[in-house]
């Protein structure tokens, strides 16, 4: 996994668009709080929001539903101070390892999968 951030490559010398997008121009980024390590939750990003994530180390993703750019937090005050970014080994999903403030989840819960287990805890 490629890494841009603390202890990778300088972000600002990464090229976006050396990834592999999708038909509709977007990866998938997977947000995982950086000291819990717990998968926060999953959004989607163009070009242009990593490259606004990586400058201004606040997460920003491209809404699908409203077809606009947003900065985590921004309304809620739930924000994401970006630590980390790597990518995948085929270039086609992002890992961003955040601090969170407040919940992650739109709905106020800790992460989008808080309370959503479908199948049995077999631990």
């Amino acid at each position: 996994m490629n890494t841009v951030g603390e202890s990778g490559p300088d972000p600002e010398a990464f090229d976006p668009e050396s990834l592999t997008y999708n038909s509709a121009g977007l990866l998938p980024a997977v947000v995982q709080e950086a000291g819990t390590r717990d998968v926060l939750m999953l959004a989607w990003m163009d070009a242009e929001a990593l490259r606004r994530t990586l400058a201004t180390r606040r997460a920003t993703y491209w809404s699908r539903s409203r077809g606009e750019y947003w900065v985590k937090g921004e309304t809620s005050g739930h924000v994401q101070h970006v630590r980390r970014v790597s990518v995948d080994c085929d270039g086609d999903t992002v890992l961003l390892e955040v601090e969170q403030t407040g919940a992650a989840c739109h709905t106020g819960t800790a992460t989008c999968f808080t309370g959503r287990r479908i199948d049995a805890d077999h631990a």
